[in-house]
């Protein structure tokens, strides 16, 4: 996923806040959770919840966390407070800061639990706290930063209080009492912190290697993942076209290596941003571009409001010649850059919300540290993404990268053009979800060869496409995720030895829910918020006891193609209610007879790969953009018609 500040950053007057109070609820806060309660109480009072400008959301925790609830479980301030008055003390122990915050970052706050983190709304964390934490914090907190959440800790005498400094955004929002019932005496000083976030630009931030990353691995291997990288950074892209305050606005920033070690590979950079430049729309109010070369310090060829056509860009570009220098001073150059080119006089428009990209290109291992002037790109809510060859530090580029998928790799500057090509189908995730109940028992082996034999037509090796299978009855039952097995023979094995499930009745829209909140999702492998097809294909035997109507929307929202196949005893209404379309609702007359629609159904889902799908990048330009900043067939969500959860765009009706 893309950082959200590249979508909607957050500028003067934006609408509402998106407040999660995370409650101690450990045995040590026992005699202060009244004083917590009232304090969260009267916090909510100067909310505006009734307007659903603000939303809330109550987690307490001890050894784990238990949500109160969500951000979009009360849309009225008198159901949160009725709720709220009525909290009771959790009990336990240890006290595991740390897992709550982890909890939050990949529960709590993300669209399915109302966040509108991904609509550009300020994300608030409020920690009351009465005890040192059992487990680490620092990561944890380290990744509701990198998501954008502002974080503020109040702790008691009880309390660690470089702990809370280290979990909250900066030691000016730890705040201190004495114990609990204290707490009335911080609070205009929270509330005055809390409002000072809703005004500021808030820095973007990605969403994130627990909930958004497709990966089992929070780091991507840089070559072997180069291509989901690659499809991911160009979603970005295009992404920001339509979600920023002006969607035809870019400001875009080269950082090139000029040391002595890549006089060789320049001219290849020279044309890699020369044909990037070429695509975009430039001019002082659309898309502006600079270019930095740097090897011991940084020297600026032109600002981002030096140049006002393309023509004088492409031309600038092109009269770029080597600087030459040593040592290579990355650090230096990201500071300098974020100093001096990112600034409104040297024509960024940041404040503006116009989304901030930078494009470093290196050949070699950094002399200085990378980290700070990173982190500090990072938290101005600007895009990085690091291209290296084969003398760069991988994990050098991926800390420097927004985030670390955004790290690519070439072999020399010679092999750029191969990142600048978008394969024509950039792979898809296939989930199968067959009915598993007692009437389906002898269709079954049926069934699971014709998966055998859709999975032998996929492209599984090169992870292009990915598969899990889903049997229900009752209840669902994974079989396998899309990123439990990365190669054809492993998913082929696990399907071979598929054991029907059997039990009654068959709950067809429970299933389909369950495959819209844990199967086409980012932790599960789901690559929907990279731009990749997702797939649904349902083998049915039977009509659903439970209605499929809702469950069936959801998916459609989340830009899931459907393909249902039934049989004589299936409802054929409702599978053409389940699919995105009748036509894509098959009939046979019993399992053995799938090999009879396997063809009809490869036609129909190959042409899914080229087909505009809600999230989906839909050119193959990394910089490309339409005359409008909309791709063809598509509708800004955010202006023609509204979109549910994450989807990036909508189809036009």
């Amino acid at each position: 996923s893309c950082p959200s500040s590249y979508f909607s950053p957050v500028v003067r007057g934006a609408p509402g806040r998106d407040v999660v109070f995370l409650l101690d609820g450990s045995d040590g806060t026992r005699t202060g959770f009244p004083a917590m309660r009232d304090f969260v109480e009267r916090v909510v009072q100067t909310l505006s919840v009734d307007d659903n400008k603000d939303r809330v959301s109550v987690v307490q925790y001890s050894r784990d966390p238990a949500v109160q609830f969500y951000l979009n479980t009360y849309p009225t301030k008198s159901q949160i407070l009725d709720t709220v008055r009525g909290l009771r003390h959790k009990g336990g122990r240890p006290l595991n800061t740390g897992a709550a915050l982890q909890y939050l970052r990949d529960n709590v706050f993300t669209a399915s639990a109302g966040s509108r983190r991904l609509d550009g709304v300020p994300q608030l964390l409020i920690l009351l706290n009465g005890g040192r934490s059992f487990d680490s914090v620092d990561a944890p907190a380290s990744a509701l930063k990198q998501l954008g959440v502002s974080t503020f800790a109040i702790g008691t005498r009880g309390s660690d209080s470089r702990e809370l400094q280290r979990i909250s955004q900066d030691p000016s929002r730890a705040l201190a009492v004495s114990d609990f019932t204290d707490l009335p005496d911080v609070q205009q000083q929270l509330q005055t912190l809390v409002e000072s976030v809703a005004t500021d630009v808030l820095p973007g931030a990605p969403t994130a290697p627990g909930m958004l990353s497709s990966t089992t691995s929070p780091f991507l291997p840089m070559q072997l993942g180069r291509e989901r990288a690659v499809s991911k950074y160009f979603h970005c892209f295009q992404s920001s076209l339509f979600h920023s305050a002006d969607t035809a606005k870019r400001d875009i920033v080269f950082l090139l290596d000029g040391s002595d070690g890549s006089r060789n590979g320049f001219p290849a950079m020279r044309e890699f941003v020369e044909r990037e430049v070429e695509k975009l729309n430039v001019g002082d109010n659309k898309d502006r571009v600079s270019v930095v070369q740097y090897s011991r310090d940084a020297e600026v060829h032109f600002y981002l409001n030096t140049y006002n056509t393309k023509e004088d860009v492409v031309d600038s570009i092109r009269g770029l010649r080597h600087r030459g220098g040593r040592p290579l001073n990355t650090g230096a150059a990201l500071q300098y850059v974020r100093d001096n080119v990112f600034t409104n006089s040297s024509g960024s428009r940041r404040t503006q919300g116009v989304p901030q990209m930078l494009i470093l290109l290196t050949g070699g291992r950094s002399s200085d540290n990378v980290d700070s002037p990173a982190s500090a790109l990072k938290q101005q809510g600007i895009f990085v993404t690091g291209i290296g060859t084969r003398g760069s530090d991988s994990g050098e580029l991926q800390k420097i990268s927004y985030e670390p998928e955004y790290a690519l790799s070439v072999s020399d500057f010679n092999d750029l053009p191969s990142v600048q090509e978008q394969l024509g189908a950039p792979g898809r995730d296939v989930v199968f979800l067959l009915d598993g109940s007692d009437g389906t028992r002898t269709g079954f082996p049926a069934m699971r060869d014709f998966v055998e034999r859709v999975v032998q037509t996929l492209s599984v090796d090169d992870n292009k496409d990915r598969v899990s299978v889903v049997q229900y009855s009752r209840d669902p039952a994974v079989q396998f995720y899309l990123n439990t097995y990365p190669t054809k023979s492993q998913i082929l094995d696990t399907v071979r030895g598929l054991r029907h499930k059997g039990g009654r009745p068959l709950n067809t829209g429970a299933a389909l829910q369950y495959l819209r909140d844990n199967v086409f999702t980012a932790s599960a492998g789901s690559r929907r918020l990279d731009g990749v097809p997702q797939l649904l294909i349902l083998l049915n035997g039977g009509r659903s006891f439970d209605s499929v109507d809702a469950p069936a929307s959801a998916l459609k929202q989340l830009g899931v193609s459907t393909f249902a196949i039934g049989t004589r005893g299936s409802d054929s209404r409702e599978l053409q209610r389940i699919s995105q379309d009748p036509s894509r609702a098959l009939a046979v007359s019993d399992f053995t007879d799938l090999p009879d629609v396997q063809q009809q159904l490869q036609t129909l889902v190959e042409s899914v790969a080229t087909d505009v799908l809600p999230g989906a990048p839909t050119a193959p330009g990394m910089l490309s953009s339409t005359a409008d900043g909309r791709p063809e067939g598509l509708a800004r969500c955010s202006l023609e018609r509204s979109c549910e959860d994450e989807s990036e765009y909508c189809p036009l009706s």
